[in-house]
């Protein structure tokens, strides 16, 4: 009888191992496609309801236009986008919003920090606003107004900035180690003049500043005549996520009446760092 069973040689054969090569960057992170709609979207989301330019995100982006058009056109087809029709100009959709809502890791950060908010805009009479840190930018989450006729409103409800830009985002830079610092200035050198007067070096001036102070200090870094004073709101850990600050013009933010508010807003940040860590707990 012929023996068809096979010899150890064809035996290591078939036990050979298949070396699989390791997945790139595009495969484990998305297709770049995905990449670009988002980075879009993020630059988008810069403008607020102001809007902004297909060719201004496709220079900022430094991207074909026909590429950033069809990608726009995409995102507009799903409500992310919507485009003004008189001029033009592109601002985020509903469906970001709806997104944002279901997706938010801060729970009812809005509601348990209202209280809070409208305490500070009722004591100050100024602007109060709400930040939240979303990698190297931060993101308005809430804008509550005092009594006093003049207003500040430099940020709207949802507007991302770079992260130093206002001074509830300098409350978070703040608690950041040195080394983190420094990549985020680094990161966000060439987009702090696009959203006011701060530099790099002033950023740096800033921190140093508010360092002395205790309290995170914005002096016309964002418009003339706008003085600003921040906190910042912490995890049970003591990580910095999210920076509550009182804006007005600069008079009504001089010396003593700011260290005045800066007592407050800081009673008011450490009562509701706790309040969202219980919150967090639950």
């Amino acid at each position: 009888m012929t023996d068809n069973s096979p010899g150890p040689k064809a035996k290591r054969a078939t036990s050979a191992k298949v070396t699989i090569a390791p997945k790139t960057d595009d495969q484990l992170a998305g297709t770049q496609s995905i990449r670009r709609a988002v980075s879009i979207l993020k630059e988008i989301s810069m403008y607020g309801q102001r809007g902004v330019r297909l060719v201004d995100i496709a220079n900022t982006m430094q991207l074909e236009r026909p590429t950033v058009h069809r990608i726009i056109r995409g995102l507009v087809s799903q409500g992310m986008v919507v485009q003004d029709p008189t001029s033009k100009l592109y601002r985020l959709g509903p469906v970001v919003y709806e997104l944002g809502i279901a997706a938010s890791p801060y729970h009812n950060l809005r509601e348990i920090c209202q209280p809070a908010l409208r305490r500070l805009a009722d004591r100050s009479g100024d602007s109060v606003y709400l930040v939240v840190r979303s990698g190297m930018d931060t993101v308005c989450f809430d804008r509550l107004e005092g009594s006093y006729p003049i207003k500040t409103q430099t940020l709207e409800i949802g507007a991302r900035r770079p992260l130093g830009s206002g001074a509830g985002s300098l409350a978070i830079m703040l608690e950041l180690p040195q080394d983190e610092i420094d990549r985020v200035i680094e990161v966000n050198a060439s987009r702090y003049s696009l959203f006011g007067l701060m530099t790099p070096d002033r950023l740096r001036d800033s921190l140093e500043k508010s360092r002395e102070a205790g309290y995170a200090i914005n002096e016309e870094d964002v418009l003339p005549g706008v003085v600003a004073i921040g906190a910042p709101l912490k995890n049970a850990d003591g990580t910095c996520y999210a920076g509550i600050s009182i804006a007005g013009i600069s008079p009504r933010l001089a010396e003593p009446r700011r260290g005045e508010l800066a007592s407050i807003l800081q009673k008011e940040a450490r009562q509701l760092s706790r309040k969202l860590a219980e919150a967090t707990d639950k």
